[in-house]
């Protein structure tokens, strides 16, 4: 049976309208896809439950911002939003009594560092870096990753020496979007030049780029993906630009199709390290099409997959498996949780 007409038979997909073309494409690169397993990523910045998956104590992998909801630049896609379910840590102290009173209490596997930037797009991790180290050397197993917005090789090191695990950044392709969307003063080179300074360490990078950063249109993702295919990424992380968080009246959605292009792209551009999905999407059916151009275009991961995901990866004959953190993060097999019947099926 063809993708296409396969997709209308899953109850969570029944009212989804798909791009024909774009399936066809999919499926005659079915080689691609069908033979690497997929990972569903259910880490606990939020709240998380589907028809298909189960979410995970509250606490195992949360988010903690240094700066509360505080940001400088305020960028128009995100206006501090994405800030505002993370726990704050506006000290080196607090961070390290929350994070010591969660490994006591909730089988804490590991937490993202992330918060607001300034208005060089740059995030003050320094003094929170003996902390880090400290807890490393408490909780060797503890996986520790950060959000470096733009650095030099210095604070890269810094990083690195601190024992984080991972890091992630934004990559931008498009100086328009730069100074519009997040009104700063940096160039698209500065961005290259973070993720050098980043893939010079032995921390595993996984940069982000967002499809439809520039207003819902597509304009930096191409250049984006050259300048991550020049890196020995780890693997590299797709989003999408959700309306919801921004000024109103100044972003439109992206199509699903546009999205699954850049699937494809991505696919085609880094064959070799993953490709994941990663927790910011539009919601509702939107999201359930999105997830299941990303089971068929052959990305690696995807975080808090979208009801019918499963279905999907059942249909087209993928392998998969669940596990309780953030997508970033490459999991041991200590805190990885294999669904059942995930070979099976």
């Amino acid at each position: 049976m063809a993708w296409l007409e396969a997709l209308t038979e899953i109850e969570d997909l029944e009212d989804a309208q798909f791009d024909a073309s774009l399936v066809a494409e999919f499926e005659r690169r079915a080689d691609v896809a069908v033979s690497r397993p997929i990972r569903f990523s259910t880490p606990t910045f939020k709240e998380y439950e589907s028809s298909e998956l189960e979410g995970c104590g509250k606490n195992s992998f949360p988010a903690f911002s240094i700066t509360a909801g505080e940001c400088g630049l305020n960028c128009d896609h995100c206006q501090k939003k994405i800030l505002e379910p993370m726990i704050p840590a506006t000290s080196p102290a607090m961070l390290d009594e929350k994070v010591r009173h969660l490994v006591a209490t909730q089988q804490l596997s590991g937490f993202l560092l992330s918060g607001g930037s300034n208005r060089k797009n740059e995030i003050p991790y320094g003094r929170y870096m003996p902390v880090i180290e400290k807890l490393k050397s408490d909780f060797p197993a503890l996986k520790v990753a950060v959000h470096t917005a733009l650095l030099d090789e210095r604070r890269a090191k810094n990083m690195e020496a601190a024992g984080v695990d991972t890091v992630m950044m934004d990559v931008i392709g498009a100086q328009e979007t730069i100074e519009q969307v997040y009104k700063l003063k940096r160039p698209v080179e500065d961005f290259e030049a973070t993720l050098a300074a980043l893939c010079a360490t032995t921390m595993e990078v996984t940069p982000h780029i967002v499809i439809g950063l520039h207003y819902g249109t597509l304009l930096g993702e191409a250049n984006a993906l050259d300048m991550v295919s020049r890196y020995a990424v780890n693997a590299l992380v797709l989003v999408v630009i959700m309306p919801f968080y921004a000024r109103p009246g100044t972003f439109v959605t992206p199509s699903t199709t546009d999205v699954g292009q850049v699937f494809l792209a991505a696919r085609e551009r880094i064959p070799d390290q993953q490709v994941l999905l990663g927790c910011a999407r539009p919601p509702g059916m939107h999201k359930r099409v999105t997830d299941a151009y990303a089971i068929m275009a052959g990305l690696d991961g995807i975080a808090f997959p979208a009801d019918g995901a499963v279905s999907v990866a059942h249909t087209i004959g993928r392998p998969f498996e669940q596990a309780h953190s953030c997508c970033s993060i490459k999991i041991g097999s200590d805190i990885r949780t294999r669904l059942q019947a995930s070979f099976a099926a």
